[in-house]
Parts: C-alpha cells; structure tokens; sequence
C-alpha cells in the first residue's frame, strides 16, 4: 500500500520530528510512505486556507484517497481505522492524509476528503497531530499483521 502524509509547515521546534521519523521507519517495513510538508502561506486568514488547499490538491492523482484530519471529523477506534484502511489496502489504493496549516484546512480539502478524520476533540498543534497519525497509522498496520503492539 502507498501512503502519503502531507503537511503544512515544518516542526521548527525539533519536539516532533524524532518521533515521526521512528514512526516513518516502522511503516517502511508495510507500506511505501511518503511524507511531504509544504511550505505555509505567506497570507493570512481564509487566503492562507486558500492558498495552502491549493498547493495540497495539486499533490492528488484523481484516484488517490484523501483523509483530511480535522477536529470537526469522523472520530474512529484504532480497529475502526485498521479495517478502513484495510478495505484501500486490498483495492491497492493511494492514501493521502492531509493535515493543514495554523490556519486549518479549506473547505475545498474536506470537500474533496473520502474520510474526515478526527483525532481529538481537542484542537492539537498540527505537528503533534502529525506524530499521532504516524502512530495511528503504525498501530493500524499493527492490527492488520495481529502484531501485539496494539493491546
């Protein structure tokens, strides 16, 4: 499976980056991951949104599936996500989860999502929300294989 994780901004503050880069290393065993970050917008407010879903949706392929992490999303368990993610796996789809910038993510993103993903309630910095779908992501995999990381 190819999984793509893509991101507005870098994690200037080096908290996130050793966590992510482990978690990026253990999928690399169970699919093929990519993970991308694009740069913020320069503007603020909703041309900011604009300007950032324009650079994210001009990294989809018309086939690729998008899951847009947002706090408004659909909240899944961990086996909930595995067997969503399962069901892409076996139809050898391209899944691409997004995560906007401080400003959040366009309503032309979520419009495009197949999945609205919400990972808290709680409004997460979106570089610690990156770190929780890298783990999420590695424990679906986890569950998938029956490995016993996810307890």
């Amino acid at each position: 499976m190819k999984l793509t994780v893509v991101s507005i901004g870098k994690d200037r503050s080096g908290l996130f980056a050793p966590g992510v880069a482990e978690y990026a290393r253990r999928l690399g065993h169970v699919a093929k991951l990519e993970l991308l970050e694009l740069s913020e917008s320069k503007r603020a407010g909703p041309a900011a949104k604009a300007d950032e879903a324009a650079a994210l949706l001009g990294k989809l392929k018309p086939t690729d599936v998008l899951v847009a992490l947002d706090e408004r999303g659909k909240s899944l368990t961990s086996v909930a996500f595995a067997k969503w993610l399962e069901q892409h796996q076996a139809q050898g789809r391209h899944v691409v989860c997004v995560i906007g910038g401080d400003e959040g993510l366009d309503d032309a993103v979520r419009a495009r999502a197949q999945l609205t993903l919400s990972l808290s309630a709680m409004t997460l910095p979106h570089r610690m929300a990156r770190l929780v779908l890298m783990e999420q992501l590695y424990r679906a995999f986890s569950i998938l294989r029956g490995e016993p990381y996810h307890k």
